[in-house]
């Protein structure tokens, strides 16, 4: 064999076994970089199913204390319907409701005499007016809204003008 030769061979055997070695810490590193990813999608699912959790004790919770206002408000109607002077009785319970709205931020909506808003009210009626465009003139069903939100729609009747013939 030729000097040449001999020198090609080991240089080819020598980049093969470079390029073997370059595999091998290549495939180390997938090794590793597949494991962390496991470990953070094991992580992710461990996270994922204790949020789930915390979201079911917090809903039993909030049920539970509904539960507790719920039992207060009947016990009071049930001292009020056996009480010979149920006034004082109901007057308790409305200002027990009332305490319930202030603490949640309940608030009835206020629409007598304003213009008529689609987002707040829903007209259950139209009566005309000649002087009064788009106002509400009573309340069938009061609205509310909870921390600013709406709640439940204020049901109204709703003055428009007739339009001339």
């Amino acid at each position: 064999m030729s000097d040449s030769t001999t020198k090609g061979k080991k240089t080819s055997t020598k980049k093969i076994n470079e390029l073997k070695s370059r595999i091998e810490e290549l495939e180390e590193q997938l090794r590793e970089k597949n494991d962390a990813l496991l470990r953070s999608y094991a992580d992710f699912q461990n996270y994922q199913k204790r949020m789930e959790r915390e979201l079911e004790n917090k809903a039993e919770e909030a049920k539970r204390g509904f539960i507790e206002e719920l039992i207060n408000i009947y016990e009071l109607l049930k001292e009020a319907y056996e009480d010979k002077n149920p006034k004082e009785g109901l007057k308790s319970i409305l200002k027990k409701i009332e305490e319930i709205f202030e603490r949640e931020e309940i608030k009835p909506i206020d629409c007598i005499g304003k213009s008529f808003d689609h987002n707040l009210h829903h007209a259950v009626s139209i009566i005309h007016d000649k002087n009064k465009d788009n106002i509400i003139v009573d309340e069938v069903k009061r609205g509310y809204t909870v921390k600013g939100k709406l709640l439940r729609p204020s049901l109204v009747v709703v003055a428009k003008q007739k339009e001339e013939e």
